[in-house]
């Protein structure tokens, strides 16, 4: 069977990227051919994988995103496949993998009513319409159980529709067996004493992560701890907003901000917490990577996925509507509280046991190959 995948961009550290890319090799695993349409792919091209690039330059986003649209269905009409799956909102899917919440709900209540006489709105509201209407055909394969109601409210979309994938967390994030090994060098490496304490604040997006919550939050510790306190901040994102707020709170060298990376296991073991106090967040994938790595985490509950660190039991979850005093007393608790932090971790991966946590791409291609063969 032929599938095609489509995707607005694809590089090796994207949390969407890597789910797109662990649910076509499932396919592939299962002896499906696999095609791929995207403007921009970095990093390697697996053995077998059909890249197409398409030649989408445009000075805006949806401008390019519409342009990407037409080629491809050109490129259809004359090359058809089985299936057509997407990982962006567009018209003409037969499967959609929500990574992304709402766009109509985000208009409406987080956006000056002026925004929706934009062209970008009526771009991003027409391709969300196209898979979420009712007389769209396209199966949705959803992540957060959150936005679902919000894509109802908004377009009245057919239950059945729906399917809810569990999450999907990759087995090498899963704490070893020589964690302490590789914690210790890990904190060598980057001259972390014993009394020292490393927060982590992992993704693309620095602003949507939270990431100016976070800084303040460092500033705000009480002056002997926040001395013998970093943060790594880590994605693929321009972090020169966030370097001078850095400065400016007298953060110094305290905060270090790195590109996406594939050693980020080793982050998750090296660490005392890990910090995600997110605006907004469907899934927030890893949120489970650091509990399933026995690291316990800071989050807020806007985050999709927070609630499983509220059923572990594996660190503390902020109320909403979001106050930051709330998020600095937690940090301090969280880094001062040496006894709770071992029992957050010690619950976290506990709850790593029994819980399916690791089962999204299988369940991914059975949604998609079944659609197919129908």
């Amino acid at each position: 069977m032929q599938l095609a995948f489509v995707l607005y961009k694809y590089f090796p550290f994207g949390g969407l990227q890597r789910d797109f890319m662990r649910i076509a090799l499932e396919c592939q695993r299962r002896g499906h051919a696999i095609r791929v349409y995207t403007p921009i792919w970095q990093g390697e091209v697996p053995p077998g994988f059909d890249v197409r690039i398409v030649p989408a330059r445009a000075l805006f986003n949806h401008h390019r995103n519409e342009k990407l649209t037409a080629w491809m269905q050109a490129d259809l009409a004359r090359d058809p496949v089985d299936r057509l799956v997407g990982f962006n909102k567009m018209p003409g899917l037969d499967v959609y993998y929500a990574a992304d919440g709402c766009f109509e709900d985000k208009a409406q209540t987080l956006r000056n009513p002026l925004y929706r006489y934009f062209g970008r709105y009526k771009h991003f509201a027409d391709y969300e319409r196209a898979v979420f209407s009712p007389e769209s055909k396209t199966q949705i394969l959803m992540i957060s159980e959150v936005q679902q109601p919000l894509f109802v409210k908004h377009y009245g979309t057919p239950a059945e529709r729906f399917h809810l994938l569990p999450p999907g967390i990759a087995q090498d994030r899963r704490r070893p067996a020589d964690a302490g090994a590789i914690r210790a060098a890990f904190r060598q490496e980057f001259g972390l004493a014993e009394q020292d304490r490393l927060l982590v604040q992992i993704g693309s997006g620095f602003k949507t992560k939270g990431t100016d919550r976070s800084l303040k939050a460092l500033a705000a510790l009480p002056e002997a701890l926040r001395k013998r306190t970093r943060l790594f901040v880590i994605g693929q994102d321009d972090p020169k907003v966030f370097q001078l707020q850095a400065r400016a709170l007298g953060l110094g060298e305290q905060v270090s901000f790195m590109k996406g990376r594939p050693d980020i296991p080793r982050f998750l073991l090296g660490a005392d917490a890990l910090i995600h106090p997110a605006y907004n967040e469907n899934t927030g994938t890893v949120l489970l990577e650091a509990l399933v790595a026995g690291l316990p985490v800071l989050v807020s509950a806007v985050c999709g996925y927070a609630h499983y660190i509220a059923e572990a039991g594996s660190g503390l979850v902020l109320d909403e509507p979001f106050e930051q005093a709330q998020l600095n007393r937690y940090l301090a608790q969280m880094l001062q509280d040496d006894a709770a932090r071992e029992r957050w971790a010690a619950q976290g991966l506990a709850f790593a046991e029994h819980a399916d946590l690791y089962s999204m791409p299988e369940h991914a291609a059975d949604l998609i190959l079944s659609e197919a063969q129908a």
